[in-house]
């Protein structure tokens, strides 16, 4: 269902408010960014030259819109492929690997023009990613495929919190950490190790550590990355 719309039952009505770019942006390289703007724009109807300068404006290709397009970089192609996307005021937005291939600079550029459109246009963006690093800082929600089934679907803060928390426990010495203490322990060097565990088991490890008279230095808490949280979802295994 995209927007109370059957996409089996009723095809056109439920894909008229979604844009989308599959891999790389369909652009003709001899004709310039606006020339590839008035394409796309006369196969919908009713939008205007407003339109189309509005969204020229909104992903920041003003100064280069009458370039021809083989003059672009590759982040500017993207950005030129997002506004063809967006012409017709999609509520719905589907991207694949949308900072594949670009440079640092071009993949902040559209870290923050996605943002923009989530948060200022009212847009829904859905991005499919192995790149995990950057759907972590890009999204609030994520849907784990493995195999070709979905295996989690949930808001990204709840899907690192499910997995163990790790804490860095820095010692005098973690000689006897494995003897004394019974929980997955890591032993990182001779004066730190890595345990997993809940909060609140933390009290009760310091507390046998001092017991058997080893002295704690720090305790830090290792915050679960996507990686990792991805990772333990799927046992480590490849995804398709």
């Amino acid at each position: 269902m995209i927007n109370g719309k059957d996409i089996e039952k009723d095809f056109t009505k439920a894909i008229r408010n979604v844009g989308a770019i599959i891999e790389n942006p369909d652009l003709y390289m001899y004709l310039t960014g606006y020339e590839n703007l008035k394409i796309v724009a006369n196969m919908y109807e009713g939008i205007t030259k407003e339109r189309i300068q509005e969204v020229v404006k909104l992903v920041k290709l003003e100064n280069r819109i009458d370039d021809k397009v083989s003059k672009y970089s590759l982040g500017m192609r993207q950005r030129l492929g997002v506004a063809q996307a967006i012409l017709h005021s999609p509520n719905l937005l589907i991207l694949d690997e949308p900072t594949n291939g670009l440079d640092p600079e071009g993949i902040k550029e559209m870290r923050e023009l996605l943002k923009d459109l989530a948060q200022n246009q009212n847009m829904a963006i859905f991005i499919s990613s192995h790149n995990l690093a950057e759907i972590e800082t890009l999204c609030n929600k994520v849907c784990i495929i493995q195999n070709g089934e979905v295996i989690e679907e949930e808001d990204l803060e709840k899907v690192k919190r499910e997995a163990k928390t790790h804490y860095k426990i820095e010692v005098d010495t973690t000689k006897k950490v494995k003897e004394i203490l019974s929980y997955p322990i890591q032993i990182n060097s001779t004066m730190q190790f890595s345990i997993e565990v809940t909060k609140d088991k933390i009290p009760n490890i310091v507390e046998e550590l001092v017991k058997q008279n080893i002295k704690i230095y720090t305790v830090c808490e290792e915050k679960m990355s996507l990686e990792d949280a991805f990772l333990k979802k799927t046992g480590g295994n490849k995804i398709d």
